[in-house]
């Protein structure tokens, strides 16, 4: 009886064997056609070119009048749960070094205006007749991620700046399915250098396609997606690509820590004009509730 088993195994051997040659064999015979959303012509380019077209558009951009559609949407990232919410429209007026005010419209109603200098933040919503303000800087996330949303977190997804001389900067390639990078880290000057903000290129057309941006010990503050780039000024003002200056027309904001994520679909763009400095002051209207974020008091919900 031990005979007769050892010989089946014996067999079964080689049998097995045969199948699998003849599956790596059926499979080095055939050629595949990559899918056409994988097929991009791939440029090359320097950590210094990158780094001049970055601080190129970024030092020429000064002032920006965007209407906007604006898709919100926040919930608990780690349990799944997320709540979206409806597309408003929107305008947003932004100035150096650190102006920048949102207005949410539905059916040409305002239900939120909000404004920041960079130090201090207002924010009025007509449905609760509520005025809120608070610092910029304050890190205290709301009960709802949702009214996590801060104008100045704005700034971080429409104004770049620029890159010093003399940063520490590296250079290395990502690779995805349909896409090629090179994302450039800026490292801090400290004796054990952290990644301040990684840029990503899309090596199909070298331009900036995402923006990673991090506080101490690798905390992912702001996770920045850029697409659809089309020209927005003549190519007398500071030049990009392909000669024109451009923006891009789809902006996505992910907050990781506050919870939310912005959507920002760019209707009309124009850079650069003068903008006073009474657009970016928001008064409490008359018989509203001042809530003052970050303050532990009646009425308070933060």
């Amino acid at each position: 009886m031990k005979t007769q088993i050892t010989r089946k195994k014996s067999w079964m051997a080689p049998l097995a064997l045969l199948t699998i040659s003849a599956i790596a064999g059926c499979g080095a015979s055939r050629t595949v056609k990559a899918p056409e959303t994988a097929i991009s012509v791939t440029k090359d380019a320097t950590k210094e070119s990158l780094l001049a077209a970055y601080n190129h558009v970024a030092s020429g951009i000064t002032s920006l009048n965007l209407s906007v559609d604006l898709v919100p949407s926040a919930g608990k990232a780690y349990s799944g749960i997320i709540q979206q919410y409806h597309e408003v429209s929107g305008f947003i007026l932004a100035k150096r070094p650190a102006d920048v005010r949102m207005i949410g419209q539905v059916l040409s109603k305002n239900i939120f205006d909000m404004t920041s200098d960079g130090e201090t933040f207002h924010i009025f919503i007509p449905s609760k007749n509520k005025f809120m303000v608070g610092s910029a800087k304050l890190e205290r996330p709301a009960e709802k991620p949702i009214e996590n949303i801060r104008p100045q977190h704005l700034l971080d997804a429409l104004f770049w700046p620029e890159i010093p001389a003399g940063s520490r900067v590296v250079i290395a390639e990502d690779d995805e399915i349909s896409a090629r990078y090179y994302v450039l880290s800026v490292l801090s000057k400290s004796a054990s250098p952290e990644i301040e903000r990684n840029l990503w290129f899309d090596r199909s057309d070298l331009h900036l396609a995402r923006i990673q941006i991090y506080e101490a010990a690798g905390k992912l503050v702001s996770d920045i997606r850029l697409d659809s780039w089309q020209a927005a000024a003549p190519a007398a003002t500071t030049a990009t690509v392909n000669g024109n200056f451009e923006y891009p027309r789809h902006i996505t904001m992910q907050r990781p820590h506050d919870d939310y994520k912005l959507e920002i679909k760019v209707k009309k763009v124009t850079l650069n004009e003068s903008i006073s400095d009474d657009r970016f002051q928001l008064p409490q209207p008359p018989g509203t509730d001042l809530v003052k974020v970050g303050e532990i008091g009646a009425g308070n919900p933060q």
